[in-house]
């Protein structure tokens, strides 16, 4: 990684050097640019798509190409698929459900899904869903499991590994269930309820589970580790744990509705301020309801840390927030996503109402994507107000 390390170097000598009197945009695009070639360059990266909100203005930064078979340009209204960004709307609906009264987090499974009634799965809480506190399972359903009849029949069955709510295991299979709870407590499919409840609400009308015909040419072509195109493959439970597919525009909308810069409703604002209590920590990262949070100014070890392989991969010990912790200002709130042609990655920091979309069409490392959004906040807040 050593031609990155000198890019981020050099970027943040240029940040550091920036004149605050010059144009933030013109400066900013200045100082990203270099470490964003780079990113590109060593990670065989054929678009990028970079959306910042800073001091209540928008800005957008897009590179390369949509697909090197049509050489599309990427713009800011290209679609890319977020891969487990996607579970941020999967529990901003939840919160949504129990500000209408539809759900409370202390549930049981059970409750919505009769057929799970007395089994270990029901022992666990939708808290313990939505924090991967429950516990324990593979980061992915089992490829055999094909049908909501197997799929149950796997959760009447499953075993815990440790008591729920003493370690953290993140994993695709619990946050599903819990999207398809929160759908059912709505007494709604799960696309139905983000599709055509969730999504209008939000004012995103170019973010989707399912593409529609007229938008596909717009929707990046994925490229996997080998450079195979690839898109995302449907499975148990996809739509709700990878299965959004956006744009930087409509990203960095949710983003700023997240800061509350952008006014909705009553109780989808309290809903989205409920997504940000925490529960669990783990080392400097709290998790929240899907968001992860870090104290603000945060090191790069830190955000490194709070996404690496042993945390996101193994099973760790967690301490509860006794009692939970309100929606904090000087934080990081953030988090990455990947399918097998995509990466990406979302952060905001409500006391400094700044946050990044970074959206890429090739598989590539997440601490990567880490790095180079690190060096592109410090750029940005090098010359905010």
């Amino acid at each position: 990684m050593g031609k990155f390390h000198a890019a981020c170097l050099l970027a943040a000598t240029a940040i550091a050097n920036a004149a605050l009197a010059a144009t933030p945009q013109k400066d900013i695009d200045t100082n990203i640019q270099p470490a964003v070639q780079a990113f590109m360059q060593q990670y065989k990266v054929p678009g990028v798509a970079i959306a910042l909100t800073v001091d209540g203005k928008q800005h957008f930064y897009n590179y390369g190409v949509a697909s090197r078979d049509t050489q599309q340009q990427v713009t800011s209204d290209t679609l890319f698929e977020i891969g487990s960004i996607s579970k941020t709307f999967t529990a901003t609906l939840v919160a949504y459900a129990l500000v209408n009264g539809q759900l409370s987090l202390t549930d049981h499974p059970g409750k919505y899904l009769p057929e799970l009634k007395g089994s270990d799965f029901d022992k666990v809480t939708l808290l313990n869903l939505g924090t991967h506190t429950a516990g324990g399972f593979p980061i992915q359903v089992p490829d055999e499991i094909q049908n909501t009849s197997q799929l149950m029949a796997y959760f009447k069955a499953w075993k815990p590994q440790y008591p729920a709510g003493t370690q953290r295991t993140y994993a695709n299979p619990s946050v599903g269930m819990l999207g398809l709870i929160a759908a059912k407590s709505m007494q709604t499919p799960f696309d139905v309820a983000i599709e055509h409840v969730l999504l209008p609400k939000l004012g995103m009308s170019d973010t989707y589970l399912h593409v529609p015909a007229d938008k596909m040419v717009l929707y990046a072509q994925g490229y996997n580790n080998k450079d195979a195109p690839v898109r995302v493959n449907p499975g148990m439970l996809w739509e709700e744990a990878y299965g959004v597919k956006t744009n930087a525009r409509d990203l960095l909308r949710f983003v700023e509705i997240n800061l509350g810069l952008v006014n909705v409703e009553p109780k989808l604002k309290q809903a989205i301020e409920d997504t940000h209590v925490g529960y669990f920590r783990l080392g400097a990262m709290t998790q929240d309801l899907i968001w992860e949070q870090l104290a603000y100014p945060v090191s790069l070890n830190d955000l490194l840390e709070g996404s690496s392989d042993h945390v996101v991969l193994q099973n760790n010990v967690v301490t509860p927030w006794q009692p939970s912790r309100a929606p904090q200002q000087d934080v990081l709130i953030n988090k990455t996503g990947s399918t097998a042609g995509f990466g990406a990655y979302v952060a905001f920091i409500p006391s400094k109402k700044m946050g990044i979309v970074l959206l890429t069409n090739r598989s590539n490392p997440t601490d990567a994507r880490l790095r180079l959004a690190y060096t592109i906040l410090n750029a940005a807040n090098a010359l905010s107000n």
